[in-house]
């Protein structure tokens, strides 16, 4: 709180999210993130804390703590098996939404089975705790973390591999303006513990987040959990006003529990007969080791006039290689139709520097002042699926112009927000966002990038993000930071910025958030705009058919949200 750090990790035993106010429980004595939040509220005048608990049981000490308490928003996900797993608290259910002031600022994501994986706890952040984070608009976040929601935990069951804590780490560091604090919580076994912590610290100290590989839609039972949450909290939060489906009134998994009841003799008595030796082998399971997140000597390199002032730490693309001849002709072939100017051409070559440093992995990110952001953009993203990856994503902020053919063999996903009305989407890679007022306005926007482009990013899984402000695209200095910061979760950091000319005043904003400066805090964000809400519902619709990540709502949810939009 004083500035002298970031962000930190505390490594603490005994963990503390379990206890109250005057008792002990579930092997925690004192609640320290509880106190935390107290200590801050009281000592530095914070106004507003969120508390993310990824342990696999329910804090409900932190929830009992902090339940009336509208300053404090807590989210917890945890086993719950209906009421089935410990602590067994109908309180730990998802319509437990705190009480008086407090209704709406406690979050419970109650997990009916076991077995959740990335994809399921990935989800959970895009479509309930991102964006009500964001309207919500902390001053400090704790994170009650728990790692026996890791793979290989014997209390948890889960099979969430230790690198999605890097990711979940990432998002939440957008928050706050980076002030986040991570409080070891429960964690038993050894192997998974120490390689999630790792990642958990890791990203907090800013290397690259690992390549997310073959994430999907949450199954069943994860999105029935979504479901029930999103509609016993649209009441109280404006990102959730447009969901309309109900609870899940028949689970799929308590079908299965009343199966389980109705043998659990049978099995009781063959588990005992089999002995502790079995159940032992049973719960082994096999993971891949995460993978090591190496960062290149450079952090982030700029293509910009010598004029123009940013962090020292930024290196400057230097022209001691000039291009050859052959290079400079097929520029002008494939991007001007007449002659080009040198120093048109020369921003194409800046580009090409910048992508074939981060090909070696001598920088991780580039950022390019260019005379004209369309043809920049042209060049950049046949460069890059050309030479650097298999998998682009574009990401344009602004009313320009995108080829489809950019889209045509799949190599290349674009996103696009504006305030165009889209033509006709013919093609699940290329993706139109229209907003009213475009990208000025804060709360559409945000809503747009957590819920529609972070899902789509992250299950496309690029090797290379474009990231394009067009001109007069009327984005703010700290909207434009956050999305930047949110993005370099993906393609290990590997990140181009391009900006027009005519917009300077983003260059070092855009180059503090490459070198992973805290992102500005945009205030509790208000409603996006109805119209605005419903179209982007209507897209989300559309898309999730093939894109898994964006469902937010189990089978039959899906019915009742189909036929409240043609009702619309």
């Amino acid at each position: 709180m004083t500035g002298k750090v970031r962000n930190g990790m505390a490594l603490v035993r005994p963990p503390g999210h379990h206890s109250q106010r005057s008792a002990a429980n579930g092997f925690c004595v004192f609640n320290n993130v509880a106190i935390a939040a107290h200590y801050a509220k009281k000592q530095y005048g914070i106004k507003r804390v969120l508390i993310v608990d990824w342990d696999v049981h329910h804090g409900q000490g932190v929830q009992f703590a902090f339940e009336d308490d509208p300053s404090v928003l807590y989210f917890s996900w945890h086993r719950y098996e209906h009421q089935g797993f410990w602590p067994n608290l109908r309180e730990s259910d998802y319509d437990s939404v705190g009480k008086e002031k407090g209704a709406g600022f406690n979050i419970n994501v109650p997990w009916n089975k076991v077995g959740m994986e990335n994809s399921d706890y990935l989800s959970v952040f895009f479509h309930v705790l991102l964006p009500i984070a964001y309207e919500f608009s902390p001053d400090l976040v704790f994170v009650c973390a728990g790692f026996d929601s890791a793979i290989g935990d014997p209390e948890g069951h889960m099979c969430a591999t230790p690198d999605i804590f890097a990711h979940l780490t990432h998002l939440l560091k957008s928050l706050a303006g980076g002030k986040l604090c991570a409080v070891l919580e429960g964690g038993y076994n050894l192997t998974s513990l120490s390689q999630s912590v790792c990642q958990t610290v890791q990203t907090l100290l800013g290397d690259p987040a690992p390549q997310t590989s073959e994430l999907n839609g949450p199954c069943e039972s994860a999105l029935e959990s979504i479901q029930c949450v999103r509609s016993a909290h649209k009441p109280f939060w404006a990102c959730l006003k447009h969901t309309v489906a109900p609870p899940v009134s028949e689970p799929s998994t308590k079908r299965c529990k009343l199966a389980e009841k109705e043998e659990g003799v049978q099995a009781e008595e063959g588990q005992k007969e089999e002995g502790d030796g079995q159940k032992a082998e049973e719960e082994e399971v096999v993971w891949m080791k995460p993978p090591s997140r190496l960062a290149p000597p450079v952090h982030t390199e700029v293509a910009i006039p010598a004029d123009l002032e940013v962090p020292d730490r930024c290196d400057r693309v230097r022209s001691s290689l000039a291009p050859t001849l052959q290079i400079l002709q097929r520029l002008r072939d494939n991007f001007f139709e007449g002659s080009a100017e040198e120093e048109a051409l020369m921003s194409l070559c800046s580009v090409i520097a910048l992508f074939e440093k981060m090909k070696k992995q001598e920088i991780r990110n580039g950022l390019a002042l260019v005379p004209d952001v369309s043809v920049a953009m042209l060049c950049a993203a046949q460069h890059a699926r050309m030479s650097l990856t298999n998998r682009l994503l574009l990401v344009y902020l602004g009313d320009g112009e995108i080829p489809t053919y950019i889209t045509e063999d799949g190599k290349a996903l674009v996103v696009q927000i504006s305030s165009k009305e889209p033509e006709e989407q013919k093609s699940r890679y290329q993706v139109s966002v229209c907003l009213k007022k475009g990208c000025s306005d804060v709360a559409g926007l945000m809503q747009a990038v957590l819920c529609l482009l972070l899902p789509l990013a992250y299950e496309y899984d690029p090797g290379l993000v474009l990231l394009v402000q067009g001109p007069g695209s009327e984005v703010g200095k700290a909207a434009w930071a956050q999305i930047t910061s949110l993005l370099q979760g993906l393609a290990q950091g590997h990140t181009l910025a391009l900006i027009q000319e005519g917009e300077k005043e983003a260059v070092g904003t855009t180059a503090a958030s490459l070198l992973g400066d805290p992102a500005p805090s945009l205030g509790p964000l208000g409603a996006p705009l109805p119209e605005d809400m419903e179209a982007m519902e209507s897209l989300r619709q559309r898309l999730q058919t093939h894109w898994g990540l964006l469902q937010n709502a189990a089978a039959k949810g899906k019915e009742v949200e189909e036929k409240g939009q043609n009702q619309d």
